[in-house]
């Protein structure tokens, strides 16, 4: 049996790109392979604009890669992958944002997202393993929905139980799960390509 090299992570932030003590950034301060999708400096609604930054990134990676995405980054990976050309391992997609409803204050409109190309939602399998971590008490989506998603995603569902949406504002910083999760993905796909 071949070992295959570790995997690059790939973070996929949300819309409000990079906070320095979110659980991302964290992890990503603590990987020896990782790289972060950088935040834009023009449209940043743009849903197209961040799939181009998302397969940027991916472009300059050599060997397997893993995903790692939160809130809007998760529906970002998922429209990134409806066309992707490159194979991913796996991804870890935790609390998606549920952009087709309304957002609390302070978040873009409904109606500017779709403007910005996000919506409708992609409700087709994923091309690779993914784990879809879900909050009970999301303030930017409801469990049932993002259940469903992750139903028609393929992916396997975790119940993070009452997180809110996983973020400093609902009192997160480091989350130890994150790097729980990369781990199975890592060896989950390592077995099958063995």
């Amino acid at each position: 049996m071949t070992r295959t090299a570790d995997p690059t992570v790939v973070i996929v932030p949300g819309l409000r790109d990079h906070v320095a003590d979110h659980w991302q950034t964290l992890l990503a301060a603590k990987l020896d392979r990782v790289a972060t999708v950088p935040p834009l400096e023009h449209d940043k609604l743009s849903l197209r604009a961040r799939v181009e930054a998302l397969d940027a990134v991916l472009a300059d990676i050599d060997g397997p890669v893993v995903l790692v995405a939160h809130s809007a980054g998760v529906m970002i990976t998922v429209h990134w992958a409806q066309q992707a050309t490159r194979p991913v391992q796996g991804a870890l997609l935790a609390t998606p944002a549920d952009l087709e409803l309304p957002l609390p204050e302070g978040y873009p409109t409904t109606a500017d997202l779709d403007r910005g190309g996000w919506l409708p939602l992609p409700r087709r399998r994923l091309p690779f393993p993914s784990i879809v971590a879900a909050s009970s008490n999301d303030p930017l989506a409801s469990y049932r929905r993002i259940a469903g998603l992750a139903e028609v995603w393929g992916s396997r569902l975790v119940d993070l139980g009452e997180v809110g949406h996983l973020n400093p504002g609902s009192g997160y910083g480091y989350w130890p799960r994150a790097e729980e999760f990369v781990r199975e993905l890592t060896a989950e796909t390592a077995a099958v390509s063995s």
